[in-house]
């Protein structure tokens, strides 16, 4: 089961991914912003019976991290992210207050990411790897079994991440692209952190910014 919610002013995707057999579950980038948002979230998995067991984070920009305080607390799990984006986390109360987004909460990062782990909830495993430009530390999490791609802000449909803010590196973001995203089959889905789900073979054809 993936289950995607639009959250905050920024309309980040927040996905839950849940092993139907064991209903373990795993939250990958909680952008809940809103308490009403926080709910609905916590209204989805306890709805559906669910076990979560990781919070991941395919990178630290403020609107992928907004309930990263409220999950850890609510379901009692750890958060991972790669630890070259702590130097965006621990940035974000300052890019809050920039926004003029007042409310967030800071929470510790309890464990560093990096390519080739893998998170397993019942017969479901996510295969990390790590795709910097957009952010230094950006990952992405690949299911080959069920053949998708949790893609946070590196591919998107019609469009790609984009690289003009602190840390990111455009040439980092096609490279990324090209050899870890464009080097899947083509029935891949990108399920991305904004907009609606694509596929490897639409974007290597279609998007503008990167064909192959």
């Amino acid at each position: 089961m993936i289950q995607a919610f639009e959250f905050s002013p920024f309309h980040e995707n927040t996905y839950v991914i849940a092993d139907d057999a064991t209903g373990e579950a795993v939250v990958i980038d909680p952008g809940c912003y809103e308490q009403v948002e926080k709910e609905a979230l916590s209204k989805f998995i306890n709805d559906h019976k669910l076990t979560v067991k990781y919070l991941l984070l395919t990178h630290a920009h403020l609107d992928h991290v907004f309930g990263v305080a409220y999950v850890k607390r609510k379901f009692g799990v750890k958060a991972y992210l790669h630890e070259l984006d702590m130097v965006i986390y621990n940035d974000v109360p300052t890019r809050c207050a920039l926004y003029g987004l007042r409310g967030y909460e800071p929470a510790e990062v309890d464990a560093y990411l990096k390519e080739g782990d893998k998170f397993t909830i019942g017969s479901t495993t996510l295969d990390v790897v790590f795709v910097p430009g957009h952010a230094p530390g950006h990952v992405a999490f690949v299911n080959h079994a069920d053949r998708y791609i949790i893609g946070g802000d590196v591919l998107f449909s019609g469009s790609v991440g984009r690289t003009d803010l602190p840390y990111c590196n455009h040439a980092d973001l096609l490279n990324s692209i090209k050899t870890q995203f464009y080097t899947l089959p083509d029935d891949y889905v990108v399920y991305a952190g904004h907009m609606e789900p694509t596929t490897i073979g639409k974007e290597k054809q279609t998007n503008p910014f990167v064909r192959m």
